[in-house]
C-alpha cells in the first residue's frame, strides 16, 4: 500500500535508568522476586565502576532513530515510523504495541535488538508483542526472528577485527587470538534443539573467514546466578586456558551476541576479562561494538525490508 506508515517496533532488555531503577529492574527480571541485598550491592558496584549507568538506553533510543531515518530512504513509497518496546523496564513492550495500535498503524515490523534466535530469548520479545496486539485488537506483527546472516552484520565485525590487528606490530600479529563471545543462556535451551548456539557459532566462523583470521576460540558470558547451568565454558575460563599456554600476546575481543556499549561489555569484557589478560602479561583488545554504524545500521534495514517483502 502506497503512503503507508509502517511501525518499527525495535524492542530490547532495557537497562535501569538511574541508580534507583536497580532494584524494581532486576526485580522484574527475577520474575517479582527481589534481588538479595547482597546481589543489589554487587550490581550497583559494577554500574558505578561504569561511571553509574549504563549507556545502553541512550545507545538503544539512538540505534531505533537511526534505523528509522534509514528505512525511509532506502524504502519509498512507505513512511517508518520508530517505537520502542522494553522487556524490563518502560517503555515495555504491552504499552509500546497499545501506542502504535492507537495511532491507527496496522502492521509493524518487531525487531530485537539481539542477532541470534533463541525461544528463551527472542521469541519471548514476538510473543509478548503478538499478545499485546491481540489484547489492543492490532496492529498485525511482523517478527524478525534473527538477523545474524546479513552480509553488513558481518561486514561490520570483520572490519573491527582487521581494524584492531592493523595496530598491532606486524611480528606479533600471529600472537593474537579473537575471542568470539555472546551471553549464555540456561543450558536447557538444549533440550529442545534450540538453534542459538549454532548460529553464534556460524557468527563466528563467518567473521573469521571474512577476516582471514585462523586464531580464534568462542565463550558464553554474563551468565545468570542461578541454580540451573548455564551455556559454557565461560570467557573467563577460557581466557585463563590460553594464558597458561603463553602463545598469545595480543586478546581481541569481539562480543558478537551483542550491539552496544553496556554493562555485560563494559564491566565484564572491559575490567574482568581485560584484569585476567594482563595478570598473564597480555595486551587487552576490544573493538568498537556496533552501536549506530551505518554498516549495522544497514544490516538492520536489510532485515526489516525482507521482513516486510
Amino acid at each position: 500500500m502506497e503512503n503507508e506508515t509502517v511501525g518499527l517496533l525495535v524492542m530490547a532488555y532495557g537497562t535501569p535508568y538511574q541508580k534507583e531503577d536497580i532494584v524494581p529492574y532486576y526485580t522484574a527480571i527475577r520474575h517479582g522476586r527481589r534481588p538479595s541485598d547482597e546481589q543489589i550491592a554487587d550490581l550497583t558496584r559494577r554500574y558505578e565502576r561504569i561511571g553509574g549507568s549504563s549507556p545502553l538506553a541512550e545507545l538503544t533510543r539512538q540505534q531505533a532513530l537511526a534505523l528509522e531515518s534509514r528505512l525511509n530512504v532506502r524504502r519509498k513509497g512507505l513512511t517508518f515510523k520508530t517505537y520502542l518496546g522494553l522487556k524490563y523496564i518502560h517503555p515495555f513492550i504491552e504499552d509500546t504495541v497499545k501506542r502504535i495500535h492507537n495511532d491507527g498503524i496496522d502492521r509493524a515490523v518487531a525487531l530485537v535488538l539481539a542477532p541470534h534466535y533463541s525461544r528463551f530469548s527472542v521469541q519471548s520479545y514476538a510473543d509478548r508483542a503478538r499478545a499485546a496486539a491481540e489484547k489492543s485488537g492490532g496492529p498485525k506483527i511482523l517478527p524478525i526472528e534473527s538477523w545474524y546472516r546479513e552480509a553488513d552484520f558481518i561486514r561490520f565485525w570483520t572490519k573491527q577485527i582487521q581494524q584492531t590487528l592493523a595496530l598491532i606490530p606486524k611480528p606479533e600479529q600471529d600472537q593474537s587470538i579473537v575471542i568470539f563471545s555472546a551471553h549464555s543462556l540456561p543450558e536447557k535451551i538444549l533440550k529442545n534443539g534450540d538453534p542459538y548456539p549454532d548460529q553464534v557459532a556460524e557468527t563466528a566462523e563467518s567473521v573469521a573467514k571474512e577476516a582471514g583470521i585462523i586464531h580464534y576460540v568462542r565463550a558464553w558470558q554474563s551468565a545468570g546466578k542461578t541454580r540451573d547451568p548455564w551455556l559454557g565454558p565461560d570467557v573467563l575460563n577460557v581466557v585463563r586456558k590460553l594464558g597458561e599456554t603463553q602463545v598469545y600476546k595480543h586478546f581481541i575481543f569481539c562480543p558478537i551476541g551483542f550491539v552496544s556499549e553496556h554493562l555485560e561489555v563494559l564491566y565484564d569484557n572491559d575490567q574482568e576479562c581485560r584484569q585476567l589478560v594482563e595478570s598473564f602479561g597480555g595486551t587487552y583488545h576490544r573493538p568498537q561494538m556496533p552501536d549506530t554504524d551505518p554498516l549495522f545500521i544497514d544490516a538492520l534495514a536489510s532485515a526489516v525490508l525482507k521482513a516486510l517483502d
